[in-house]
């Protein structure tokens, strides 16, 4: 069976790469040559296979017809043939060409069928009557391979003999031939020959074949009609095989014109519920389809499938005019269809969509405030002056809403306002929310110094519960100050506030938190906060990316402040994860320390193990008594 380009690639880079190379010719002086003469005396020589199969690859870039006679002397070569035709495929001419096409005189089976392939690649039309022959052959994979080469070359020749081989081709054969004939057709129908593209399809289609050819045949039949290929492409999507269904959607998509919208439209009609919210997916994928009219009306009323498959659709092609059936149908009695005709209203492309939205906001009220306001958030608006004043709602919904839009569009400057409700919140029910809010204002805010900066001038001020939010707040923030801000509050006397900062420290996600742990671990007093000070820095000297001098000084640091067991082995356990002199040296070193010294030994072992070769290695573990592993 014929086999493509990329399969014959590995396949022959597989047997290169087994050759050995002899003395005298080493295969990466190969890859390096430019020069043709020397590429096609190495072909010509003695070099090893392997050498060959590179000069093959090299050929293929700088070769000309000067190196196709000796390229064609290696097609009798099972090893290096599929070299020799990439090579072939590759280089110009009429040398290449009459190379592969002379080679098929004495070659069989799959030697053949190889270079069949590379005639088909290279669309050989000299080759046309040998390829015939072959075709009409006893040999099923050579056939095959024929057939394939015939229908990339194309033409009246090769079409003629492919289509009469159609029906009394060997079984084994005819779905080849069949293909073959789809890449006839599709070459008519590039030069413009539809009515010759659209007999061949229609024979390929009608003929017994496997549902796959069939498939290929029926969108070229529709395609190559244009126009006149509706009522197939129609007759597709009434059909009860889903994969002819998914041809029909996917040939929608291609033809152009008002015609097919109309028919779309109509099978949408009486097409089962399923089905049809499909169609319309179809008909708003089209490039030029824009009847809004239609795809409101069909998102306002009938199955909930289609409602929602409109309203997808509006999502991609509507514009401002859709507002307002959009909201009727989401503030619908049910509620059924709110989220898919939300999601509408945020996801429309056209850009006056928002500004008229805000502009609805003043005088909107109850649900309908509720749901522009999300959509203000959720299409990220700035309409600060206007959410705000939904924060004096009496309806929890909707001072909820205007919280968590004002996260999502609040800018920098008018920050404090989410401060505010935090520091001195209008409605403690709203503390959760409004929490959140900052939070997800500060962490999009592209200042983030200024905006840490902000948030630790309010908890400086804040009541301790508020502190803690805020603190909580500068942690998802990060950076410099927020660092800063944190390492403080860990020190302070208040429980609460050393609790929640060294948790946050803890979890920091940058190095630069390191040093504030190892201090905490250092001068802090030996009760859970100095511990937990003391396994953050640990976490950071296992887990964090660092070059392996300043992992080294970390653990040195660790074992020097530890002042727990259980954490001197979590330090001891690290070395044997990053295995160096620096680790090694340090592992020694904590032998002297009793509580440990059986997983130092453990550690130095591992290390030492993975460093074997090292010069350095062994003197140490020499020098300390120790015996190579």
């Amino acid at each position: 069976m014929h086999r493509s380009f990329t399969f014959l690639f590995l396949a022959a880079l597989t047997v290169a790469l087994t050759f050995k190379t002899p003395h005298g010719v080493c295969a990466d002086d190969v890859t390096t040559i430019t020069s043709e003469p020397a590429l096609i005396a190495i072909l010509t020589g003695d070099a090893a296979g392997g050498d060959k199969a590179l000069a093959c690859k090299r050929l293929a870039i700088y070769g000309t017809g000067a190196a196709a006679p000796e390229l064609a002397k290696l097609l009798t070569n099972e090893q290096l043939a599929s070299w020799a035709r990439i090579a072939l495929e590759a280089i110009p001419g009429k040398e290449a060409d009459d190379a592969l096409r002379g080679a098929t005189a004495n070659l069989n089976g799959k030697l053949l069928v190889g270079v069949i392939n590379s005639i088909g690649v290279r669309r050989d039309r000299d080759a046309v009557t040998m390829l015939i022959e072959k075709l009409n052959g006893q040999d099923t994979d050579v056939a095959s391979a024929a057939a394939i080469a015939l229908g990339k070359i194309g033409g009246d020749t090769s079409s003629d003999a492919l289509r009469k081989s159609l029906a009394k081709a060997d079984p084994k054969v005819r779905s080849l031939v069949a293909e073959g004939c789809v890449l006839c057709a599709e070459r008519f129908l590039a030069e413009g020959n539809a009515t010759l593209a659209t007999t061949i399809y229609d024979e390929v289609r009608n003929a017994d074949l496997p549902k796959q050819r069939i498939v290929e045949a029926t969108r070229g039949a529709i395609l190559a009609r244009n126009q006149s290929g509706i009522p197939i492409l129609v007759e597709q999507l009434r059909s009860t095989d889903p994969v002819m269904f998914q041809l029909g959607l996917q040939t929608a998509r291609e033809i152009a014109g008002k015609d097919l919208d109309a028919a779309l439209l109509a099978e949408v009609g009486q097409a089962a519920p399923e089905k049809a919210a499909l169609i319309v997916t179809a008909l708003a994928d089209r490039k030029e389809f824009n009847d809004l009219p239609t795809m409101i009306q069909l998102a306002s009323k009938g199955p909930k499938e289609v409602r929602v498959a409109a309203l997808g659709a509006i999502s991609r092609i509507g514009d401002a005019s859709c507002i307002a059936p959009l909201l009727s149908i989401a503030l619908a009695d049910n509620g059924e269809l709110l989220q898919p005709a939300k999601a509408a209203l945020v996801e429309i492309p056209a850009e006056n969509v928002a500004q008229e939205i805000v502009k609805m906001l003043p005088t909107s009220k109850d649900a309908l405030q509720q749901l522009l306001i999300e959509v203000v958030g959720l299409r990220r608006v700035e309409a600060t002056a206007e959410l705000v004043k939904g924060l004096d709602s009496p309806s929890k919904a909707i001072r909820t809403a205007a919280l968590v839009s004002l996260g999502s569009t609040i800018p920098q400057e008018k920050l404090a306002i989410l401060i505010e409700q935090i520091v001195a919140p209008k409605n403690a029910e709203d503390a959760t929310v409004a929490r959140q809010s900052l939070e997800t204002a500060a962490i999009r805010m592209p200042d983030r110094e200024a905006c840490a900066a902000q948030l630790a001038s309010a908890a400086a001020k804040a009541p301790l519960e508020t502190k803690i939010k805020l603190l909580e707040i500068l942690g998802a923030v990060g950076g410099t100050k927020a660092l800063e801000t944190i390492a403080m509050a860990a020190k302070d006397s208040d429980p609460q506030l050393k609790d929640i900062s060294s948790k946050l420290l803890g979890d920091w996600m940058t190095i630069d938190a390191a040093p504030v742990l190892l201090d905490l671990a250092k001068t802090g007093p030996a009760d859970k906060f100095q511990v937990r000070a003391m396994r953050g820095y640990i976490r950071f000297a296992r887990q964090f990316v660092m070059p392996d001098k300043d992992r080294v000084d970390m653990c040195a640091k660790a074992l020097e402040a530890a002042k727990q067991p259980a954490e001197q082995k979590l330090i001891v356990e690290n070395l044997a994860r990053y295995p160096s002199v620096g680790t090694l040296k340090l592992a020694i070193g904590a032998l002297q320390i009793p509580e440990v010294k059986a997983d130092a030994m453990q550690a130095i072992q591992t290390i030492a193990k993975k460093l074997s070769d090292k010069k350095e290695v062994r003197e140490l573990m020499s020098k300390a008594g120790l015996t190579m592993p």
